[in-house]
Formats: structure tokens, sequence, C-alpha cells
């Protein structure tokens, strides 16, 4: 008999843990609300690129007795097309293609492993760990997100910085060799997610 009642005591123990919480998929939406932004350095003057196309998806986990109230990132997706990215220069974007591989590994991404969730002003801090594929090349990062939640949105901010060489891009060059470019690479981002309908 006590055996029986401390079998019905855990599985009422599972049933009440797996009611606490609740799971949600947001994906990017119509290429809206994107802004990407990737920043350089060249012996000339500083450039930068910008994409307003994305895909991606995002599985989250809320608080059931307070769905505003996020409590741990389960993935998160990423996906930007090279050529998407876009200058005021026609020649800097020929070349950054190129020095991307472009033409052989069109997709820049980034994958969720881990997130640490801490709340903060306006949203939550998430300090992840996922991994990031450029060329054709996929690094591990360290990256900090900022999120902002809404009713039916999760917007996402931050940047990240790297070396083109981590992931075998010979910096660019132009104007015949006269404008170098510098090895350091920024990408920043702020993307927002849209929830999707259950079923």
């Amino acid at each position: 008999m006590k055996k029986q009642l401390k079998v019905l005591a855990l599985i009422l123990t599972i049933g009440i843990s797996s009611t606490g919480f609740t799971q949600a998929i947001y994906k990017i939406q119509d290429n809206k609300d994107v802004t990407v932004k990737m920043y350089g350095t060249s012996t000339l003057h500083d450039w930068e690129m910008e994409a307003s196309r994305a895909k991606g998806e995002a599985q989250l986990i809320f608080n059931a007795e307070n769905e505003s109230e996020l409590t741990s990132m389960k993935s998160l997706t990423f996906t930007l097309e090279v050529k998407d990215l876009k200058s005021d220069n026609s020649g800097l974007d020929k070349n950054a293609y190129k020095a991307l591989k472009a033409d052989k590994y069109k997709y820049i991404s980034y994958k969720l492993v881990s997130a640490k969730l801490s709340p903060e002003k306006g949203g939550y801090l998430a300090q992840t760990k996922g991994k990031l594929t450029i060329a054709g090349i996929t690094n591990d990062i360290a990256m900090d997100i900022h999120l902002i939640v809404d009713k039916n949105t999760i917007t996402y901010k931050g940047s990240y910085q790297l070396n083109m060489s981590d992931y075998n891009v010979e910096p660019p060059s132009f104007m015949m060799g006269m404008m170098s470019t510098g090895d350091e690479l920024k990408i920043s981002f702020d993307v927002t997610y849209v929830k999707q309908n259950e079923g």
C-alpha cells in the first residue's frame, strides 16, 4: 500500500511540475522587423553593410501562471543570406561577397546551444553559448542577447565582434589594393520573432 502511495505521489508531482510551464514557438515573420548590420574598418574609412531579411525560429518556455514571465530558451536559430547584406558601394559589396565565399556558402547562421536568463530593465539578458557559421566554418561563441517580451513577439538585440581570419576569410581589399580592410568585424542585430498559433 505504501509503495502504491509513493508511486501515486510521484505521478502527481510530475503532473504538477509539467503544468507549471508552457512552451511557445516564435518565427521571423515575412522578413519583417529585421535589422542586421555588419561593421568593418579599412585603411581609408570604416564601412557598413545592412540586411533587412532573415529566417529563424525560437522555442521559449514561460511560467504557466504568468505567460509574460520567460523562464528559459529551449532553442534559437537565425539564418541570413550573405548577398542580402548591402552597402552604399557596389564594389565593396562585390569584394565582401567574394571574401565571404557567398557563391559557395550562401548563408551566415547561428544556432543556440545554451542560455542563462536574468531579468533586466525592459526585458531579459540572455548569456548564451552557440555556434556561428560563416563561409562554411563553424565556431563556438559566447554572446549576450537582450530580449524584449511583448504579447505576441520576442525581440532579440545584441552584437558580436569577431576576427574574419577565425573563419578562414581573408579581409577584402578595394581600389586595386589601395584600400584594405581590417581583420575585425562586428555584427549587430535587432530582430523580432512572432508567436505562432498552436496547431
